[in-house]
């Protein structure tokens, strides 16, 4: 068990982040909320890149406002605020954002998958949750917030809060302590690599690949109420989930508040 302790320190922490070509950082030993903080930062015309990191949350929040246990010393959570050029295809967010997660815990030598729309699991158990909001300026989307909160030690897991998904953390799964400051950097690190390529076919197939319960049967569910279920066969061009339902018709599930959950 890794002594509870925050980051090395903020100074030591940015000097680490100063390697990558981030934008303005902000670092908070507690915080109610990464994404709220950088929601209001983007208003006031943070530049691209810009990064809120918290080593606590006290009110953290995932898709459909639902709670994120963050509890100080344990886990990753942090926000980083994009200003996408016309050529970034805003619905492929959601899969950078995976996507640089499953690269860091590959590094690691762990098999992560993602749980279409915004989770990735280890063993078929949640490890990390994303949360992206966007800012609008008229019809169009001036800057994304994209939230990430991972499980890195074993008291990350809310074991008396209730979860739509079990739960797990990095440490769990690895079998030794992980360095949260390591794990951000190669999440981040991987995530300005991907982030240029993310109009091509390779970025769709890399996430399609790493799709959870693909080629099995699935629900996607909006409040409990079945809105479609069939096999699950893969991506459209944007991120939403191609289904084929008993009929053999192929359906299509956009991004929204809905879920999946594994079996017919």
């Amino acid at each position: 068990m890794p002594e509870l302790t925050s980051f090395m320190g903020e100074k030591s922490l940015i000097r680490k982040l100063d390697r990558l070509p981030l934008g303005d950082v902000r670092y908070f030993e507690t915080l109610g909320s990464t994404n709220d903080e950088a929601l209001a930062w983007a208003a006031e015309g943070a530049v691209d890149l810009s990064l809120v990191i918290a080593d606590e949350q006290t009110a953290g929040r995932g898709r459909g406002d639902r709670k994120w246990f963050t509890p100080k010393g344990t886990a990753l959570a942090f926000s980083l605020i994009l200003r996408p050029t016309t050529s970034e295809p805003i619905p492929r967010t959601p899969g950078l954002a995976a996507l640089s997660i499953t690269d860091a815990l590959q590094g690691l030598g762990l098999d992560p998958r993602i749980k279409w729309p915004n989770d990735v699991l280890l063993n078929g158990k949640k490890v990390a949750g994303i949360l992206i909001e966007n800012i609008w300026t008229g019809a169009e989307v001036d800057s994304l917030v994209v939230g990430m909160g991972i499980n890195v030690f074993e008291p990350s897991i809310a074991s008396s809060h209730p979860l739509m998904f079990p739960a797990t953390s990095v440490e769990s799964e690895l079998g030794r302590e992980p360095s949260r400051e390591d794990l951000l950097y190669a999440i981040l690190t991987a995530l300005l690599a991907r982030r240029p390529g993310i109009d091509a076919l390779e970025f769709m197939t890399a996430w399609e690949n790493l799709l959870a319960f693909r080629g099995e049967q699935v629900r996607i569910t909006r409040d409990h109420e079945t809105l479609a279920q069939g096999e699950l066969l893969g991506l459209d061009a944007d991120g939403g989930l191609r289904l084929r339902n008993e009929k053999n018709q192929i359906l299509s599930m956009p991004f929204g508040e809905v879920s999946l959950r594994p079996g017919a």
